[in-house]
C-alpha cells in the first residue's frame, strides 16, 4: 500500500510501501520512477560527513528535534518542521538533509508500528547518537543492534537519557 511522506527538492520522494515484511518499507523513489529501499549505512555516513561542515552535535540535534516530534502517523507538521530545518543548512547541503532526515521520519513511524517492536523509534536514536555524538563508524552503528536482546540495548539507550 504505496503512501507518500514527503516530495523532495530533488525532485524524489520518500513514500512507505509493502516490502517484505510489512507495509512499512521505506523507499526513495527517483524521478522515472525506480525506486530503493535506503540503508542504515547510507544515510549515517552522510549525516556524519555533513556533520564536518557544521557539527556533529547540530546534525544531531536536529535528528531529535524530528525524532521527539515522530508518531506513528505521518504528520504534515513534521515535514514542515524538516523544512525549517533544512533552511538552516547552506544551499548544497539542503537536499541530502532533507532527504536523509525524511528517511529517518519514515523509519522512525515505521519502527512505531512495527507489531512486537519494543525499542520502537529508539534504535534509530542509539545509532544517530552512535555515528554523531559517540564518534562510532556508520558501518558498525548501523550493525550494532543485530544479536543483541532488547534489554541490552534499553540499557545502553537508558544510560545515554533516551
Amino acid at each position: 500500500m504505496r503512501r507518500t511522506i514527503k516530495e523532495l527538492i530533488n525532485n524524489r520522494k520518500v513514500i512507505f510501501d509493502t516490502g517484505k515484511f510489512d507495509d512499512w518499507c521505506v523507499y526513495v523513489v527517483e524521478e522515472n520512477g525506480s525506486r530503493k529501499a535506503p540503508f542504515d549505512v547510507d544515510y549515517f555516513t552522510d549525516l556524519k560527513n555533513l556533520s564536518a561542515h557544521y557539527s556533529n552535535n547540530k546534525v544531531y540535534n536536529d535528528f531529535v528535534a524530528v525524532y521527539n516530534a515522530t508518531t506513528t502517523e505521518i504528520d504534515v507538521n513534521v515535514t514542515a518542521l524538516i523544512d525549517t530545518i533544512v533552511a538552516t543548512y547552506q544551499e548544497a547541503h539542503k537536499a541530502l538533509v532533507e532527504q536523509w532526515l525524511t528517511v529517518l521520519y519514515a523509519g522512525m513511524i515505521a519502527e512505531e508500528n512495527k507489531k512486537n517492536a519494543i525499542l520502537k523509534k529508539r534504535i534509530k536514536r542509539l545509532g544517530m547518537h552512535q555515528v554523531l555524538i559517540d564518534n562510532i563508524s556508520p558501518s558498525i552503528a548501523a550493525n550494532f543492534s543485530r544479536g543483541k536482546r532488547w534489554r541490552e540495548l534499553d540499557a545502553i539507550m537508558t544510560q545515554k537519557g533516551f
